[in-house]
């Protein structure tokens, strides 16, 4: 009978310890496939992208002209539109870094003094003073411009008044200059494009076709939250790139939100543009001031949605203002409304963010979506409230060097519990047998 009893005792105390050295179980795979690896690129194009001039356009559906110095929120009319006075009393995007991936931002403009990081000029060109940075200066003043020409900037003077008077734009004379959506957010320039009117352009000069795949990636490695693209036209945007599409997808994984323009050919080809068309970029096209789609805007099914995008007043690389239309202010102002929703919860992901900003649309089309409005119209006040609700995840974590940019497999779950209460239960029977009277003589 001693025998039986040490056998017993051995049993209950090795096999928690047979279990702890038991290889792990694999994670049970998720029910969805893989995603499909990008396309090949097309015929007669490098692996770094399209063949010929490099040069997309910055995405303007005409001449922008001058315009007088506005006073703030005066004549601004898409921070109405978009309620993003309203919103101010939630986030003013401190603390998000937006990348404007453009023809270059003058710093020195008084609306955007103090925002602004220099980043590389990737376009493989030369450029001289006063031909650059006009186009990306515009955009990023719709994105974080805070205005100037008083102690206090203008947006700040708005937000403190409209607390307590329950009108944000009960406030606002006085200080002058374009605000921007997100006024607190810093701004990361990096040239990858021409000004449509750079005589370069018509010199055809082949500039750096990768261009635009390498800024992402700059972004993306420097901490960027948001990346801002208001390109359309030119070279490869009627194709796009398997480098342009692998960037996007990796920016995503390091936790970036990209931005950009749909497109300004919708009274004519009415094709699809990229980078807008490439999956996970949140693709916005234009409304006028009666909020109906502008003509020019792309009517695609990649749109994701739609932002004042006429009659827009923003700074200039000439330190000075001008007014024009197109889908690239559009995508810039809906970037500024990601570096708001990024301002208040950092911890969503880039898929939650632009889930906030669909959801948040108003004047949704039946069915919930449309070419011409894709999920409706922005408002920053909605996706931020979108945002307030989402619990989640933080960010996707960034790939291992040389990884495919997906997310990280779900570890098994940890033994340690189980091993910890067959243990209490083996000592547990242990003494049962010990101090067990035997029937047996």
């Amino acid at each position: 009978m001693i025998g039986v009893r040490t056998g017993l005792l051995a049993l209950c105390l090795t096999a928690p310890l047979l279990l702890a050295a038991s290889p792990a179980l694999p994670p049970v795979p998720p029910s969805a496939p893989p995603p499909a690896p990008p396309p090949a690129p097309p015929p007669g194009a490098s692996p770094a992208g399209p063949v010929g001039t490099a040069h997309r356009r910055p995405a303007d559906a005409g001449t922008r002209g001058p315009a007088a110095r506005p006073g703030a929120l005066d004549g601004q009319w898409q921070l109405s539109a978009l309620r993003v006075p309203e919103a101010w009393r939630l986030s003013t995007g401190e603390g998000v870094l937006v990348a404007v991936l453009d023809t270059g931002v003058n710093g020195r403009h008084p609306d955007l003094t103090g925002t602004v990081v220099r980043g590389p000029d990737l376009t493989g060109v030369d450029h001289e003073p006063g031909r650059w940075g006009h186009h990306g200066t515009a955009m990023a003043s719709l994105i974080a411009g805070h205005g100037h020409g008083t102690p206090e900037r203008a947006w700040q003077r708005g937000r403190v008044e409209s607390t307590s008077t329950g009108d944000p734009r009960a406030a606002v004379a006085g200080p002058v200059g374009v605000v921007g959506v997100a006024p607190s957010a810093r701004v990361l320039s990096v040239r990858v494009t021409l000004e449509n009117g750079d005589p370069l352009r018509t010199e055809g000069h082949p500039g750096n076709p990768g261009a635009l795949a390498a800024g992402i990636r700059y972004a993306a490695d420097r901490g960027a939250d948001v990346i801002s693209m208001s390109l359309s036209g030119g070279d490869g945007s009627w194709e796009g790139s398997a480098a342009e599409e692998e960037a996007v997808q990796y920016a995503i994984s390091r936790g970036a939100v990209l931005v950009a323009s749909s497109g300004n050919d919708g009274e004519t080809t009415n094709r699809r543009n990229f980078p807008a068309a490439y999956p996970g970029v949140i693709a916005v096209g234009a409304v006028d001031r009666r909020l109906s789609v502008a003509p020019f805007s792309n009517r695609q099914d990649y749109v994701s949605v739609v932002a004042p995008g006429t009659g827009i007043v923003t700074a200039d690389g000439r330190e000075s203002y001008v007014v024009g239309d197109g889908t690239s202010s559009a995508s810039a102002l809906v970037a500024g409304i990601a570096a708001l929703v990024r301002g208040l919860r950092p911890d969503l992901s880039p898929y939650q963010v632009r889930t906030a900003i669909e959801r948040g649309a108003w004047r949704r089309p039946g069915g919930g979506h449309s070419r011409s409005y894709g999920h409706g119209i922005a408002d920053a006040l909605r996706a931020l409230r979108e945002a307030e609700r989402m619990a989640g995840p933080a960010r996707v974590l960034p790939p291992p060097a040389g990884g495919s940019g997906r997310e990280p497999a779900e570890r098994p779950l940890s033994r340690l519990p189980v091993i910890a209460a067959l243990l209490v239960l083996s000592v547990v029977m242990a003494a049962r047998v010990l101090t067990r009277k035997s029937h047996f003589p």
